[in-house]
């Protein structure tokens, strides 16, 4: 009987799939009969000109922001000011990146210095170096006067709120120094929340948010930045969505029934995103939209991985047992473990990454379909983690963006709901943030 009602229950949830899907593609503008490739063509180059497109996680370096080199050249870099002129990508969010390190003092500081470094850079780029280029926007109004006026848009994302060490007076700076998103972790676990790394050995530090990470939820609520979800456990994610009187986003994460990476988001994550109202920025990271490509690269690594460490007589330990090491302890394993590294990345790209399937626009427009028959379209955008990872083929940087509009057009998503996708979404969570932060002001 139970094995019954189980086949039933699946049955019943197929169906209720299928009826959503249905519903969306009725809402769409099926492409006409006699409508040539060609026509199709030009008739997504018209959308894509005349919607406003908008990338959440665009990482950067800052030796890419001086006079001398910059993103006024077509530097080597996926995202830049020609390549997004080429491609019709109007809006690019820089990243504030941090990698996480030691919960101390000496690392705080560090982290902090790297933010500054970066937030430094952005407002430099735009400020001094282009000023008649590119603007910083701050709300959905900025964004689209800027647009408006002919120039690219900067926006400012944090990944990784360990940079705020245990001042929680540096999230208002920090949103005073342009940030409108931030997450609480990235890999591995910070002293606001546990990092989805622990997922594969189970090893946490938090059991989710700390106090101080429900405390700095709190505080981006009252300011009016939005809380990312991309990169903590999902235990933290949860708890989260449940604490925020604000939606919430995923900045760069994709479907976890599509591709089972750890950095995707399960259907009970994708339904409480739904539920708080916010949305899923799905990201073109190759390992998170296909799976073929993820369980090659994993393999792989884990294989290069283990025969490296065994040369080196050296035991790889999870996250949260070498944050326990002590300071000296930490120092030889970093050592070793960048040894390891040397080692290990060459081998990657020859004997692993260059014969891995490749991961294309229509996988990861496969995502967006999944996401928006589950949740709704209004719960979906677009990312690409440019210059961090990101990347795909077909939109392997900013100069190939129209790719993605023109399979959305391919799969009959109408001029509307495109625009929705590429940033009306993700700029409607911005207003209801902000509006959200005007109310808990105003109560104080």
């Amino acid at each position: 009987m139970k094995h019954y009602l189980n086949k039933k229950l699946l049955i019943i949830s197929m169906l209720l799939c299928f009826l959503v899907a249905c519903s969306d593609n009725e809402n769409r503008n099926l492409t006409p009969a006699t409508e040539t490739k060609a026509e199709l063509i030009a008739r997504a180059r018209g959308i894509h000109e005349r919607i406003i497109t908008l990338d959440t996680h665009a990482d950067i370096n800052t030796t890419n922001f001086t006079a001398t080199r910059n993103y006024t050249q077509d530097l080597d870099t996926q995202v830049n000011l020609p390549k997004m002129e080429a491609g019709g990508l109007d809006v690019a969010w820089f990243i504030v990146y941090t990698g996480q390190g030691a919960l101390d003092d000496e690392g705080y500081a560090a982290a902090y210095a790297n933010a500054i470094d970066k937030f430094d850079a952005i407002h430099r780029l735009v400020e001094e170096i282009a000023p008649d280029q590119i603007e910083i926007a701050y709300n959905s109004a900025d964004v689209k006067r800027i647009d408006a006026a002919g120039k690219k848009v900067a926006m400012i994302g944090i990944e990784n709120a360990y940079p705020v060490g245990l001042d929680l007076s540096r999230i208002e700076e920090f949103h005073q120094r342009g940030g409108r998103y931030m997450s609480l972790a990235h890999n591995g676990h910070s002293q606001f929340s546990d990092s989805h790394t622990g997922e594969t050995d189970n090893d946490y530090m938090h059991e989710g948010l700390s106090d101080i990470g429900r405390e700095a939820i709190a505080e981006m609520n009252r300011l009016g930045i939005m809380v990312d979800i991309s990169h903590p456990s999902k235990d933290s994610i949860m708890q989260t969505i449940e604490l925020s009187r604000a939606p919430v986003i995923a900045s760069h994460s994709a479907a976890r029934a599509v591709t089972n990476h750890t950095r995707n988001l399960d259907d009970e994550m994708l339904l409480a995103v739904q539920e708080n109202g916010g949305v899923v920025q799905t990201t073109a990271f190759s390992s998170y939209v296909s799976e073929a490509r993820r369980a090659f690269l994993a393999e792989g690594r884990n294989r290069l991985e283990t025969e490296i460490a065994e040369s080196l007589g050296f035991e790889i330990l999870t996250p949260a047992a070498v944050e326990r090491l002590s300071a000296s302890d930490r120092a030889s394993y970093d050592e070793t473990y960048a040894e390891l590294n040397s080692q290990l990345s060459p081998r990657l790209r020859t004997e692993v990454n260059a014969q891995a399937p490749t991961a294309t626009v229509s996988d990861f427009i496969d995502h967006i379909d999944y996401i928006v028959a589950l949740i709704g379209l209004e719960h979906v955008g677009i990312s690409s983690d440019f210059d961090g990872g990101g990347g795909i083929e077909g939109w392997n940087d900013a100069s190939e963006s129209f790719n993605v509009t023109l399979e959305l057009v391919r799969r009959n998503y109408t001029e509307e709901q495109i625009g929705q996708l590429w940033s009306g979404n993700l700029l409607r969570v911005l207003d209801e943030v902000q509006n959200f932060a005007t109310e808990i002001q105003e109560e104080e």
